[in-house]
C-alpha cells in the first residue's frame, strides 16, 4: 500500500523525533545558563520551536530534562575526578581537577545550578553531587598529606572557589574562559603549602550554596 502524502515512514519519524530531541536539549542548555533551571517548561519549548505537549512527551519532569540536558558535562565531572585520583602526583590532581571543573563550570553556566538542585523523584544528581564530596576530599587529604596543599586548606574553601569562579564566568560574558583561568591560576597559587600568614577561620560552604 503505497504511503498517502499526509503520512512519513518510520524511519523519517524516527529522525524527526531525534531532531526534536536534540533541539530541545540544546534549547533547554542555553535557557537554564540565561535564567537559571527554574525557566518555565513553556519558555523551552519556544525556544525549541516545539510544542510543550511535544517536550512533556520527551521529558515528563524538569529533573528528567536537567538530568539528560547535562548527561555529558555530568559524565566529564566524574571522569575528571576519577583522573585526578589516580594520578600519583597529590598536586598535580588536584589542580588538574580544580582547573578542569572551573573551566566546564565557565563554559556551561547552567551546569552549577543543575549539578547542586535538589531534585526529590530523581537521584542522579544527588548521587554524583555526593561522590564528587567525597572525591574532593580525598584529594585535598592527598595533597595535604604529600605536603603540596596547606595544611588551612577545607573543604569549604572549594565552594569558595567555585563560587568565585561562578562569579568571574558570570561577569566575564563572552570573556569567562579567560576570566576563569586567571582567577583559578592566582587561587591555585595561594593554595600551595609554603610561608604563609593564617588564613581566617574556614567558612561552613557545602557544594549546596553553589547556585548558578
Amino acid at each position: 500500500m503505497p504511503v498517502q502524502p499526509s503520512q512519513k515512514p518510520s524511519a523519517e519519524l524516527r529522525a524527526d523525533a531525534r531532531e526534536n530531541r536534540e533541539r530541545i536539549l540544546r534549547a533547554a542548555r542555553e535557557a537554564f545558563a540565561l535564567h537559571g533551571i527554574d525557566v518555565p517548561m513553556a519558555a523551552i519549548a519556544r525556544r525549541a520551536k516545539v510544542g510543550v505537549a511535544t517536550l512533556y512527551r520527551r521529558f515528563p519532569t524538569r529533573a528528567t530534562l536537567v538530568s539528560e540536558a547535562f548527561a555529558e558535562q555530568l559524565a566529564h565531572c566524574a571522569a575528571v575526578l576519577d583522573e585526578g585520583l589516580q594520578d600519583p602526583d597529590p598536586w598535580r590532581g588536584f589542580r588538574t581537577v580544580v582547573e578542569r571543573i572551573c573551566m566546564m563550570q565557565a563554559a556551561e553556566r547552567g551546569f552549577t545550578e543543575a549539578f547542586l538542585a535538589q531534585f526529590p523523584d530523581h537521584d542522579d544528581f544527588t548521587e554524583e553531587r555526593t561522590r564528587a564530596e567525597q572525591g574532593l576530599a580525598l584529594l585535598i587529604r592527598r595533597a595535604q598529606d604529600g605536603g603540596q596543599l596547606r595544611q588551612d586548606f577545607d573543604m569549604g574553601d572549594i565552594t569558595l572557589l567555585m563560587l568565585a569562579n561562578c562569579g568571574a564566568a558570570t561577569g566575564a560574558g563572552d570573556d569567562a574562559p579567560a576570566a576563569s583561568r586567571r582567577l583559578v591560576a592566582y587561587l591555585l597559587q595561594s593554595f600551595r603549602a609554603g610561608p604563609a600568614a593564617p588564613l581566617p577561620p574556614p567558612a561552613p560552604l557545602g557544594l549546596h550554596r553553589i547556585h548558578g
